[in-house]
């Protein structure tokens, strides 16, 4: 008892406004809140049974910290990602998971292939009732499989390094372009066919780069037509 009136802080409740900050910062961090996504201060006021007023301050202070934007007839939104850097992360990735998945292919077991695929098949599936971010946790568990026993220690150590940046810029590409998703998974199936008959292992190389850069190719349309929607 002594210690507590020593600290009386310890134990202080949250205010309303800390609450809904830790909230809505979560929801960014984990993905569930992906670039771009609108942040409705009713909505989330009634999620957390408060008023909008302290939900107000906590988007205020996201917007400080670079987490949140605000645009006139807009509103709040999820900050975009930095586009500079996510265009050359995709790009050393492409180059880098290539080359480990192509020394991973022969090491390959028929069980870690059909692992690969019923993760595929779970994708194919989420296709209907499409949730962007546990689409992308489908695919980085996808890919993990892929190159997750490269013999090389070195590049290994890049893709996860890849791969750790793009959650740092909190990615979620089939946010924006959800058709890319289901051009995603028949890419994973060629892949895979090829592993599957052994193909010459620049082949693998090579679907496995072009997988990557599709999906940047589709993200950089997305970003001219709607530069091009500001625009005009």
């Amino acid at each position: 008892m002594a210690l507590k009136a020593l600290n009386p802080d310890a134990e202080r409740t949250p205010s309303k406004s800390e609450r809904a900050y830790r909230w809505i910062r979560s929801r960014i961090e984990d993905g569930r809140y992906v670039p771009g996504y609108r942040l409705v201060l009713g909505q989330i006021a009634g999620e957390l049974d408060i008023s909008v007023v302290p939900v107000r301050e906590a988007i205020r202070r996201l917007e400080a910290e670079g987490l949140v934007t605000f645009e006139r007839n807009v509103g709040a939104q999820v900050a975009m990602i930095d586009v500079t850097e996510y265009v050359h992360t995709m790009e050393s990735l492409a180059i880098v998971e290539g080359a480990a998945t192509r020394l991973t292919a022969h090491l390959m077991t028929p069980e870690r292939l059909a692992q690969a695929r019923t993760i595929n098949d779970d994708m194919v599936a989420s296709l209907e009732d499409f949730n962007p971010h546990r689409f992308t946790e489908l695919n980085k568990e996808f890919h993990e499989i892929l190159y997750d026993g490269c013999p090389n220690p070195h590049i290994l150590d890049l893709v996860h390094r890849g791969w750790n940046r793009m959650r740092a810029l909190r990615d979620s590409t089939f946010s924006f372009v959800p058709g890319r998703a289901r051009e995603s998974v028949a890419e994973h199936e060629s892949i895979l066919a090829l592993i599957e008959s052994r193909a010459e292992p620049l082949d693998i190389e090579l679907a496995a780069r072009n997988h990557r850069l599709a999906t940047l190719e589709a993200f950089q349309s997305y970003q001219r037509a709607h530069t091009s929607k500001h625009l005009s």
